[in-house]
């Protein structure tokens, strides 16, 4: 890449993403209320989809002041089911919940990616994964949460796809990277139209 690019967010997983496809990245936690924001566009009747470019947007904004003449990229997911949009589970209670409710049904992923240079939006996308649960037993259900609770209570919908939440589901349909928070192949191929990166 012909400069570093600035993730706007303490997603590890993201981060890692980025540096193994061999870009060289910077981090900086953006502070947004999310929830604020979440409640305040529901009640605006925003789309998910909106939701959640909207927040990798102001994630981005909020960093890009501080880096002037770098693109800086914000990123948000979304989980919508029937309507639905769920947040990361502040409990094992909550989580058990959300696990309950995503429970033989079918859902979206929706993660975001929004990129900035000066304030000014230069590129977005937002990637869609259709994901369909089994129907997750009681007797199962409760040791799941405990066994992977410090893990899944950083993931919307309580589960991780690269770890034992795979054994979750019947179908998936989409992207993998869309699944982890970012639309990889999309970023990379926009970096590679204009230049930043070789391919």
């Amino acid at each position: 890449m012909t400069s570093t690019l600035i993730l706007a967010s303490s997603s590890e997983v993201r981060a890692r993403l980025l540096r193994n496809a061999g870009l060289v990245i910077e981090t900086a936690t953006a502070r947004v209320d999310e929830e604020a924001v979440r409640r305040a566009l529901t009640a605006e009747e925003a789309t998910p989809r909106d939701v959640a470019d909207t927040l990798a947007e102001m994630k981005a904004r909020r960093i890009s002041d501080r880096y002037p003449g770098k693109l800086v990229l914000g990123c948000d997911q979304v989980l919508d089911c029937r309507g639905t949009i769920f947040a990361k589970p502040e409990t094992p209670d909550q989580a058990e919940s959300q696990l309950r409710a995503l429970s033989d049904r079918t859902h979206r992923l929706l993660s975001a990616a929004v990129v900035l240079k000066d304030g000014e939006p230069l590129w977005r996308h937002v990637g869609e994964v259709r994901l369909t649960m089994r129907r997750i037993s009681e007797s199962y259900l409760p040791d799941y949460v405990a066994r992977n609770w410090e893990s899944i209570r950083h993931s919307v919908g309580a589960y991780k796809l690269e770890e034992e939440g795979v054994r979750l589901f019947s179908r998936i349909e989409g992207d993998y990277f869309t699944i982890l928070g970012l639309p990889l192949i999309e970023l990379l191929t926009w970096l590679g139209i204009r230049g930043d990166i070789a391919t």
